[in-house]
């Protein structure tokens, strides 16, 4: 009890603690929407790139759900809320500068999903500045239900088609189905497969996760329970997804290659998901809790709050908008000193070492990297050994010209021409010290390329894309800006991919100072 509720209790006498709580929510409430409404508006940028994935991708689109379904569940614990009497926390403007500095680092390095997170943490986290920590612990379940409309999981499609390819193949071979398997592709007497991006049931995986979080919250009052079926919504679409690829491919093998091929392809996924999702509900519908009684909200009609209370909250709410505001702003202020002077023009490094620049092509394949600077690609030769080089040059990292990004491939999915059929990383010796490179293979009807890339960032050589984007945030930071470039190599090969990385280890090895020499031009601009 503070010194202004005793005053009060001891000169009008005993107060309902419910009513006096009710009635601090007519100055902490407004005061709460709008600076989350402020800081939201403060990172417009942000709030629209979220917005942006949810309009474009149907992966994405139940975020469109998240909001009002976030604002129903907070309506739904309203009489409870109303008996807490909202106290500013300062702990809510820790948490709000801890967030205001993990999204600046995620600006400088230009990763934008962690910037999503951060600003939506600052949700919360407002809450806890205006109204209290005890207000947030009640609310905690719909302020963190915001963080799934947050737009992630692209990350997690190359192991689940790896997943789903694996799990469809040995299906396969326990039937009795001979199969040929190069990664996510395959091939079955009746015909050919692929896992592709659609294939790897990141969709359904989302849309189970979001689904079944909210069900086990609903249902449920022990967090065993919540955290069980939660977990269940996570393990059951993945194995429900490996049984649906095996399924369409036994009912287009039976069907001599007639059913399952075309948009009923897509019906059976979706009528097989929802009945995997039914019978998870189902079943999980018998251990259901009972909810909790309802409280009574008090009568506020004749309760005034004790003096310096709307005082206390409205410079809360004004802390908690000038913290997270303070960052936006010194993330302009490295905008403005990282700037790319004039339009760069990058030079074919010149051969060396016997290599010598081939006009010839030697192969229709290019790397579906978009946003360089300036960007050259040529072929080398050497003897009866081949070549193709690429170099793309990024001086600055901003939306739509990163280094870093997973737009930036090999080949695209469902390319008409390539297919890749295999990727890894990996530390290859160059010559001048172990380099960290990621190998792909890729195969069209009549070539196979071996392809070596890696990033060149502040003078280290690395193909991790977290450990790049934290170097390129690093150099940001400390005002050395964010210049980076990347590096890939191409070779054909038939039958021996052993042949085709002696090509490229050789050609790095010899290759590699003309490299840096035409890099280092870059940089002296």
């Amino acid at each position: 009890m503070n010194a202004e509720t005793e005053h009060a209790l001891r000169m009008h006498g005993p107060i309902d603690r419910s009513g006096m709580a009710a009635a601090g929510w007519r100055v902490a409430l407004p005061l709460t929407v709008a600076a989350i409404a402020i800081i939201l508006a403060t990172y417009w940028r942000t709030a629209e790139s979220i917005v942006a994935i949810w309009w474009r991708s149907e992966t994405f689109a139940h975020g469109f759900l998240i909001v009002p379904i976030s604002i129903f569940l907070v309506w739904m614990r309203r009489r409870e809320v109303a008996q807490i009497a909202p106290a500013p926390d300062a702990l809510g403007l820790v948490i709000i500068a801890l967030a205001g500095l993990t999204w600046l680092v995620a600006d400088a390095g230009q990763v934008q999903v962690i910037q999503q997170y951060a600003m939506t943490a600052m949700i919360p986290a407002a809450v806890i500045a205006v109204s209290g920590r005890r207000v947030a612990r009640a609310l905690a379940f719909p302020l963190a239900f915001l963080l799934l409309g947050v737009p992630v999981g692209e990350v997690f499609i190359p192991p689940l088609m790896d997943w789903t390819a694996h799990f469809t193949v040995v299906a396969l071979r326990l039937t009795g189905i001979p199969v040929y398997q190069q990664g996510t592709f395959f091939t079955i007497p009746s015909g050919t497969w692929s896992v592709v991006e659609g294939c790897s049931g990141l969709r359904y995986l989302i849309a189970s996760i979001t689904v079944g979080t909210l069900y086990a919250y609903l249902s449920y009052q022990k967090f065993w329970k919540r955290a069980l079926f939660v977990v269940l919504s996570v393990v059951v679409p993945i194995i429900a997804n490996g049984l649906r690829a095996y399924m369409i491919v036994m009912i287009a093998d039976l069907s001599d290659m007639k059913l399952a091929l075309g948009v009923d392809h897509l019906i059976y996924g979706w009528v097989f998901f929802g009945v995997v999702i039914f019978l998870l509900f189902w079943v999980g519908s018998f251990w259901r809790d009972a909810a909790p009684a309802a409280s009574r909200v008090p009568d506020t009609a004749a309760i005034s709050l004790p003096r310096g209370t709307r005082a206390r909250t409205a410079g809360a709410a004004f802390a908690a908008v000038a913290v997270a505001a303070a960052w936006p702003l010194w993330a302009a202020h490295l905008e403005r000193a990282d700037q790319a002077n004039g339009t760069p023009v990058l030079a074919a490094p010149a051969g060396t070492s016997g290599w010598a620049v081939d006009a010839k092509p030697l192969t229709s394949w290019r790397p579906r990297y978009s946003g360089a600077a300036a960007s050259t690609i040529g072929v080398y030769r050497k003897g009866d050994r081949a070549v193709a080089l690429y170099l793309g040059y990024y001086p600055r990292q901003r939306r739509g010209e990163e280094l870093v990004t997973t737009t930036n491939v090999m080949v695209v999915q469902k390319d008409p021409v390539w297919a890749q059929i295999a990727q890894a990383a990996g530390t290859k010796d160059l010559g001048m010290g172990p380099v960290e490179i990621r190998e792909t293979e890729l195969k069209s009807v009549g070539q196979s390329l071996l392809i070596w890339d890696w990033f060149r960032i502040a003078g280290h050589d690395l193909s991790n894309p977290y450990l790049a984007k934290l170097l390129l945030a690093r150099e940001r930071l400390l005002g050395r800006g964010s210049e980076g470039a990347a590096i890939i190599l191409a070779t054909p090969y038939d039958e021996r991919p052993g042949v085709a990385e002696a090509t490229l280890r050789e050609f790095a090895n010899e290759m590699l100072p003309s490299i840096d020499a035409a890099l280092a031009r870059m940089k002296s601009k």
